[in-house]
């Protein structure tokens, strides 16, 4: 039951995933969640965000960030990486997930979804079909709602994890 949570990867950081990887694998486009995925909460884009987005469109990405913050803590992300954005997306709800994949012009089949989140990020990109990759927040520091939100987190990480380790080892 706790699967549809599952994200399909779970990362440290956005910043040590092998994109170059998903991009010879056909990925063509990257949802990405914003806050705690790529900077602390609130934070403009930085040195490292701005490098990541540049490097990704050069590989060939599409870049596109899928926020359920207001249009005005965005569009500050954005201006700094210019890649395309939807704000109040209302993940995890589907529609959010695919305006993203028509404004790439991508499918479920070449998207990548990356994000801090279970209950928004991961769900909703899983609901949606496209492959989802959960990184560790950033910061610990974050709104009392997802404060909450990460004490259910750590219960459905550990059979995330647990099951990790049952499928490699062949049990199960």
């Amino acid at each position: 039951m706790l699967e549809i949570f599952y994200p399909d990867e779970y990362h440290s950081s956005t910043y040590k995933i092998d994109f170059q990887s998903f991009y010879d694998a056909g990925y063509r486009g990257i949802i990405f969640d914003i806050d705690n995925t790529l900077v602390c909460h609130g934070a403009p884009a930085d040195e490292r965000s701005i490098r990541l987005v540049q490097s990704l469109k050069e590989m060939g990405f599409g870049v596109l960030f899928l926020s359920n913050n207001k249009e005005p803590r965005v569009k500050m992300f954005n201006d700094a990486v210019q890649a395309q954005y939807i704000f109040k997306a209302g993940k995890p709800k589907k529609s959010g997930y695919l305006k993203a994949m028509a404004m790439l012009g991508t499918d479920r089949g070449n998207t990548l979804f990356v994000g801090d989140q279970l209950f928004t990020d991961v769900w909703g990109a899983r609901n949606t079909g496209i492959y989802s990759l959960l990184v560790r927040p950033i910061d610990k520091k974050e709104e009392i709602q997802i404060v909450l939100k990460r004490y259910l987190e750590k219960v459905v990480l550990f059979f995330y994890k647990r099951s990790l380790k049952r499928n490699s080892t062949g049990k199960g």
